[in-house]
């Protein structure tokens, strides 16, 4: 595991100043406090095993990935507000695996497969909580500001095997009613790629800032605005200023349905040592429908969208770098990093709990947003189930189908399958 030298001297500084506070003066009862706060915490475990197979027009063959995702935690109790938090991560391929990978190298002829081959500290962290309505985190965390999967902007790429996390300090307040406000600096982003990975695949080394303020004291809606502030020191290109607003929610039509809806607005320019000039939009509008039912059928919601990343060619398009991309246009990751013309979104989706059952199914109509030429359709199901409190079993598929047309080039010109079986477990 390769060390981030400015991480490590941050935390260890910090240890030790925390160290020292709790030493001096400390009366001889405080020893047996502290050791009750390191030994009264709670542990957690989680594991997936999965199998993921890709089949792209062109390439000779088709990649086939067996994986495990094994994750051990601890937290302690807290003294005097001050806690730890601790996550070992370990993904590894299984059996006979053939998909391209810088850990797994297969050579030009097999899909590429995003997860490695290593064990990780995935987090560590130190958290305060001293401060009412206040929350301190200092150090390796996985970050996000929205419910899963919804991580647009900041995610954990949670659907990957190995997760995003960011070195960072974070503050959330809750003390203005009905509000949080939450403020995170960014000194380096463990991304999913592994440390065998390339640079800055790898890690991007940043000093980021991210500003995040949600209202839901207004009942139609939940409010929130955004600034990212991205300075990436070796990626930049990538190193953008995003300024954002969204309102979501949803309104009762009866005892048993409401009409759900979602607006939101952003604009991205380019910041600190950006060789490109950037000015591009992002515009994200869903109208649907949410009804309970009683018998086995228990919920049934339907959703139209429309999603813009506006691209004007090249690099001035705009980029949610540090997303949970994979939940939004189509699980094939056609469009992980937006296209130069940037990419239009239509489309519907429908979920469904039914027999203990959740059924996710949608339909993508992708095209640019420059020059306004069709990329292609896709098609995407999800079913999983919940066995006893621990597990779930699942499967994933994923249908892109390109447009033959002479301005659609690259990978989104190719046709490309996805399918995914897995297991998960979480104790």
């Amino acid at each position: 595991m390769k060390i981030n030298t400015i991480a490590t001297q941050k935390n260890l500084l910090l240890g030790v100043i925390t160290s020292s506070i709790l030493m001096i003066n400390t009366p001889v009862w405080a020893d047996e406090s502290i050791l009750n706060a390191l030994t009264s915490g709670k542990t957690s475990y989680s594991a997936r095993l999965r199998y993921e197979n890709v089949d792209q027009d062109n390439l000779k063959k088709e990649a086939h990935a067996y994986t495990a995702r094994l994750t051990a935690a601890y937290k302690t109790g807290t003294y005097h507000g001050l806690g730890v938090f601790a996550e070992v991560e370990s993904v590894h391929s299984l059996f006979s695996n053939n998909y391209a990978h810088p850990s797994q190298v297969k050579g030009a002829t097999y899909p590429a497969i995003a997860d490695p081959n290593e064990t990780e500290l995935n987090q560590a962290y130190l958290f305060y909580t001293g401060l009412e309505g206040t929350s301190v985190k200092f150090g390796r965390q996985a970050l996000t500001y929205r419910d899963a999967p919804f991580h647009r902007h900041i995610g954990t790429v949670a659907w990957r095997q190995n997760w995003q996390t960011l070195d960072a300090l974070s503050v959330s307040n809750q003390s203005i009613e009905d509000t949080t406000i939450s403020y995170a600096y960014v000194w380096n982003v463990n991304r999913i790629f592994g440390e065998d990975a390339p640079e800055p695949l790898d890690d991007f080394d940043t000093a980021s800032h991210l500003v995040n303020v949600q209202y839901d004291g207004f009942k139609p809606a939940k409010i929130e605005a955004y600034a990212y502030l991205y300075d990436f020191k070796n990626a930049d290109a990538f190193s953008t200023n995003t300024y954002g607003l969204r309102v979501s929610g949803g309104m009762p039509l009866s005892d048993s349905s409401k009409v759900i809806y979602t607006a939101e607005y952003a604009t991205q320019s380019d910041a600190a040592d950006n060789p490109n000039s950037i000015d591009a939009g992002y515009f994200l509008a869903e109208l649907g429908t949410k009804v309970s039912f009683k018998g086995p059928l228990k919920m049934l919601l339907l959703k139209a969208s429309y999603e813009l990343q506006e691209g004007n060619g090249g690099a001035d398009r705009f980029v949610t770098i540090l997303g949970t991309n994979h939940a939004y246009q189509g699980w094939a990751d056609k469009f992980l990093v937006t296209p130069g013309d940037g990419v239009e979104d239509v489309y519907l989706t429908a979920v469904a709990k039914v027999y203990g059952m959740k059924f996710v199914a949608a339909y993508h109509d992708f095209s640019s947003d420059n020059n306004s030429y069709a990329y292609g359709t896709e098609f995407n199901i999800l079913a999983t189930k919940n066995v006893g409190k621990n597990y779930t079993v699942g499967l994933k598929y994923a249908d892109y189908n390109a447009d033959n047309n002479s301005m659609n080039t690259g990978g989104t010109a190719v046709d490309t399958t996805k399918l995914w079986a897995f297991v998960s477990a979480k104790f």
